[in-house]
Formats: structure tokens, sequence, C-alpha cells
């Protein structure tokens, strides 16, 4: 104690509260809970309990190095009662070379959603090609609860070897839940979708929208980082449009307020959210259920051993528990 108080003399000074720092989203109420249970987030999400709000988002597949990153997130998944969504799984249409890397069932367990993961291109030829069996072999060789469909026409327009669309996505994606009796997420991959987008995604029978909102990893400034300079140059304005997390939000309330036929009811807030706050004031502020994804974080995690993963986590769980305990939002 002797000890305690001494360094609470020596750090009082140093620990003053700045306005600059203070967030204002919440109001902090002290009074009228005790300290949070080490469980208690669970939701039911994508038709499964998960024991945690959280999402790890798309990232990577077709690399030697990506067996090591997402045998660490398959394994987090399970240990924290996760939902996971793969990394572009092109490759196994072309190949099981790679199998291996995406072949996370048995990690994770049946328990927890599990989505493989093809680009709005790759579906689009799918289906006017008549070649749909090929994604739903491939989403069941995974032993997948269904497929996210990234839906990304800026990131094709300015990748070297980018894919030209030559149907719109939602039509397409229509098409696709015609025809088949998958489960479906679509998600943007780092500028998010406008309010447009987001009532027409809205009125599908989707399992879910993923954000993937701008703010987070942007794979429009991936793809400009690997282009000539002359592209980078004259192109790079483009990346800096999109719709962020909030305004996605926004956007869906409003919809869901002022349309009746809304049949896709659940939502994964990601992009750019860089803390449990984030994540918190969001799933807060939605009027649908929601969770909350993160990719960049997790693989920078992900990349070292499994420790350094699951100490993130533990953090991201025991953040989100106080503030479900001790704080509500400001409307």
């Amino acid at each position: 104690m002797e000890k305690r108080k001494k360094d609470h003399i020596d750090l009082a000074l140093n620990s003053q509260s700045s306005v600059k720092e203070h967030d204002d989203r919440f109001n902090y109420e002290p009074m009228l809970n005790p300290h949070p249970k080490q469980d208690g987030l669970s939701i039911r999400f994508l038709g499964k309990n998960m024991k945690n709000p959280l999402w790890i988002s798309s990232m990577t597949g077709g690399t030697d190095y990506a067996k090591i990153i997402n045998t660490n997130l398959a394994k987090a998944c399970n240990e924290f009662g996760l939902g996971m969504g793969l990394g572009s799984c092109r490759p196994l249409l072309e190949s099981d070379q790679y199998f291996k890397q995406y072949d996370l069932r048995d990690i994770i367990g049946n328990d927890y959603p599990f989505y493989a993961n093809l680009g709005i291109s790759q579906v689009e030829q799918a289906v006017h090609q008549n070649k749909l069996k090929s994604i739903i072999d491939l989403v069941d060789k995974l032993r997948a609860d269904g497929l996210v469909i990234h839906v990304n026409p800026i990131q094709e327009w300015l990748q070297p070897e980018g894919d030209i669309l030559t149907h719109s996505p939602i039509d397409t994606i229509k098409s696709f839940l015609d025809n088949t009796q998958m489960k479906v997420i679509v998600k943007e991959v780092g500028q998010g979708f406008g309010p447009e987008s987001l009532k027409a995604l809205l009125k599908l029978p989707l399992e879910a929208i993923e954000f993937g909102a701008y703010g987070g990893t942007n794979f429009s400034k991936v793809e400009l980082k690997r282009s000539m300079p002359i592209v980078k140059e004259m192109l790079e304005p483009f990346s800096k449009i999109g719709n962020n997390a909030e305004q996605m939000v926004d956007d869906i309330n409003i919809i869901i307020n002022e349309t009746t036929d809304i049949l896709c009811k659940q939502i994964i807030i990601s992009g750019g959210i860089g803390s449990f706050l984030d994540g918190y004031y969001l799933m807060r502020k939605s009027k649908l259920p929601s969770i909350y994804g993160q990719a960049s974080t997790m693989l920078r995690y992900a990349r070292e051993d499994y420790e350094k993963l699951r100490e993130y986590i533990q953090y991201q769980i025991k953040g989100l528990q106080m503030a479900f305990t001790y704080l509500t939002i400001k409307k």
C-alpha cells in the first residue's frame, strides 16, 4: 500500500486531464453497476452464438506466410468465440495449392461464424458463365457458413491487372442469391458504401453488410502503391473518397426508419475502428444488431506469435466489458 500511495504522489502531477484529449461521445455513469463479470458480451449473430461481438475481417491468403497468420486468427476465434471472414479465396478457384491456408474450420470449430470470400468480379463471371457450382463447391470444401462478396470497383479499376465489371454489383448479387441457397455477406474494401448503395443492399436477403469503411485499410491506396508513378499521381484523388463508419451507421438508421422492405438486418461495422471504444460507440448507435470488425490491427498482431494476438484481444474484450457497464452514448 505504501508503494502504491507513493506512486500516486509521484504520478499525479503528470496525469492531468486535457480538454483536447477528452472523448465526448460518452456519458460516464459510475454509480449504477458493479464491475463487470468476465463474460456477458455474447451475441446471437449470423445464426450462431458468439461469445464476444468482434469480427476478424477478411485479410490474406495465397502466400505461404498467410498460413501462420490465418492459423493464429482461427485460434483466436475458437478461444474467444469470434467470427471470421477469410481473405480472398480466388486462388482456390484455380488450384488447391494454397488450400491448407484457408482450411480453418477444424481450428475455429463449428460453433462460430466462418465465411469464405470472393470478389464481385469472380461472382459476376460465375453468374454469367453458368459456373456457380465452382463457388458452391469451394464454400462446401472449406466447410464455411457462407460467402463474403467483396465489392471493389475502384480497387479493380486502379489495379494494373484488375478485372472490368460489365454488370452492376447489385444486379450480380441479386442473380447470385436467386440461383443459390448460400448465406451471403457483402462488404467494401476501404471506401465504404453511400446511402443509395446501402438502401439497395438492405433490401436483399443478405446475412449482413460489412462496411469496410473509409478510415481503415484502403485497398485503392494499396493498388496505387503497386502502380507506375504516373498512375499514382493522376488517379490518387479517387483513393481519398468514401464513406466512414459513423456516416454509414447514421445512413442505415435513417433508411430503416423510412423503408419497410428491409431484409438484411445485421451489420458488421469495420473500417477505421481503432479501439474497443470506437466499436462500442458505433454498435450502441446502430439500430440494427451489430458487431465490429478489425483487419489491419489483427494482422499486425497475428504476424507475431499467438500470445501477442491473444493479449490484444483480451484487452479489447476487457475494455468492451467496462464500456458496456459504465458508458452510455450521447445522442
